[in-house]
């Protein structure tokens, strides 16, 4: 059964998954455009096992679909409006002043 996640859920989800500079590398890269497990992992300079399980972990956050390819299987973002958000927040995140941190940062390990 197919339900709606709060806010909160949804924010959480995209945390997580920016969370890991590889799952953010992934992220960019099929904002470009839909890839194959095998392209990403050599274009990432990850190795494919590395990739498998970050690829699992952002599907399980609901922003990459797997497309069906022959015998292949294409990754994608589930919307194209995760691409806009990506830059919306990399602009946003660009305009912070970079000597300003967390207050929290040193006990949580955040920023």
């Amino acid at each position: 059964m197919l339900t709606v996640a709060s806010d909160i859920d949804v924010l959480a989800r995209f945390g997580r998954a920016l969370a890991d500079p590889i799952r953010c590398r992934i992220l960019l890269a099929l904002r470009e455009a839909p890839a194959y497990p095998a392209d990403l992992a050599d274009a990432l300079a990850v190795s494919r096992t590395r990739l498998s399980n970050h690829l699992a972990c952002l599907r399980d956050c609901g922003l990459v679909v797997t497309v069906p390819d022959g015998r292949r299987t294409r990754y994608e973002l589930a919307d194209e409006r995760l691409g806009h958000a990506l830059d919306d927040l990399r602009t946003a995140v660009v305009a912070v002043e970079t000597d300003r941190t967390c207050a929290d940062a040193d006990e949580k390990g955040c920023c």
